[in-house]
């Protein structure tokens, strides 16, 4: 089941292929100029109430992968959100995703070493209130804890601590204790 307003697919670029697939975008979200593709059955993208999504691509390839934004987030232009192989991507409430960032469940194409596959793709949590700078990639199987701050160009590869400025590629922790206002 897909709901998508008329508006909706006039402003934005949808495709939708498989079976079983439920979107729910939230009447006073807002989404423009994005590119939406979801190929495969029985996934989930959900976007909550009052968040702004401009010119992102989301891209959900495979069955049962899910796609959550949470209510208050805005992303911004170029802006990639890939979900994979059964994983799930989740961006809690009041989150701020500056431009040219991309978040990824998966590595994009399998890897082996002795017949088996060494790069299975993984979730990524990011917790509420989460403020993401320009040019930031944010890998497969990372919690970034909730009133952190990710700096421009950063990498993220491993988990981030709540509250924590990190910074770098990799990136690491710089502060910690800190807070941020919108």
């Amino acid at each position: 089941m897909s709901r998508f307003s008329w508006i909706d697919r006039f402003r934005n670029k949808i495709r939708i292929k498989g079976k079983n697939n439920n979107i729910n975008i939230s009447k006073n979200s807002k989404i423009v100029g994005c590119k939406i593709i979801i190929k495969g059955s029985n996934n989930t993208l959900s976007i909550g109430k009052n968040s702004i999504l401009r010119g992102v691509n989301i891209e959900i390839i495979g069955d049962r992968c899910k796609l959550f934004i949470g209510n208050n987030c805005m992303i911004g232009d170029g802006c990639y959100l890939s979900v994979k192989e059964e994983t799930k991507l989740i961006i809690e409430d009041m989150c701020g995703f500056s431009r040219n960032i991309k978040v990824m469940t998966s590595d994009g194409h399998p890897i082996y070493k002795d017949k088996k596959r060494i790069n299975y793709a993984k979730d990524i949590i990011i917790e509420k209130k989460v403020w993401i700078a320009d040019n930031v990639t944010i890998l497969k199987g990372i919690t970034v804890g909730s009133g952190s701050v990710i700096g421009i160009n950063s990498t993220v590869t491993k988990d981030i601590d709540k509250n924590s400025i990190a910074v770098g590629n990799p990136a690491s922790i710089v502060k910690n204790k800190i807070y941020w206002e919108s």
